[in-house]
């Protein structure tokens, strides 16, 4: 089960890097990992804490991020 959870986190994060702004983005992952802190395994944690770390260095496409930012 718990491996189940940390895939969807994964997911939520993947999900939130292509349909968000960087710094919505940021906000979202995390409150993510606040919430998955209580239900993950302490390896399973750290394991999101540096997935999520190397989706935020990430940088989306300037055009990508133009349109999220005007689709609001």
């Amino acid at each position: 089960m718990n491996e189940k959870i940390f895939q969807a986190c994964k997911e939520l994060i993947d999900d939130a890097k292509t349909g968000c702004a960087d710094m919505v983005f940021k906000e979202v992952c995390l409150e993510i990992l606040s919430r998955a802190r209580n239900v993950l395994t302490p390896k399973q944690f750290k394991q999101l804490v540096a997935y999520a770390a190397e989706r935020m260095e990430e940088k989306i496409p300037f055009e990508l991020q133009q349109k999220l930012m005007t689709a609001r």
